[in-house]
């Protein structure tokens, strides 16, 4: 029949445990997230095997690390040269290095362009797991073709 002013309807029990937190499992995270890499644009701004140095080595992401990239301690990788690098576009997984050698990954706020080489760039569908790395914890690069 249909509902008329006044008609009450069960709904069941007033107790109830609260909610759970995590009502979605989530899948762990690796101790060491692995992530894959094409050599960037200005791979040859580099000294040669410094992608494959930039992946033999375990980075740790740096606490200078935010939205807009995530910043790596580790060894200096070492450019070619002392040319300046004139702006140019940039996009989220690009690896920049600076001057001092220390990776920075564009993440998901970085800048629409740049200055310094860019070494590598991150597979787009592993910059997720980039995102979830915190202070402290290690990294490292694979190269993928």
């Amino acid at each position: 029949p249909p509902l008329r002013a006044g008609d009450r309807l069960p709904v069941g029990s007033g107790q109830a445990d609260p909610p759970s937190v995590d009502l979605a499992p989530r899948p762990a995270l690796p101790a060491v997230p692995v992530l894959r890499v094409r050599p960037g644009p200005r791979a040859d701004w580099f000294v040669d095997g410094e992608v494959g140095r930039l992946c033999a080595y375990e980075w740790r992401v740096s606490t200078d690390t935010d939205r807009v990239g995530i910043r790596l301690d580790g060894v200096a990788l070492r450019h070619r040269g002392d040319e300046e690098l004139k702006s140019e576009p940039m996009l989220r997984g690009a690896v920049q290095v600076p001057r001092g050698g220390r990776p920075i990954v564009f993440s998901a706020d970085h800048p629409v362009t740049g200055g310094y080489p860019v070494i590598a760039v991150v597979d787009d569908a592993d910059m997720d797991l980039a995102a979830q790395a915190r202070p402290g914890q290690p990294l490292r690069f694979r190269v993928t073709r």
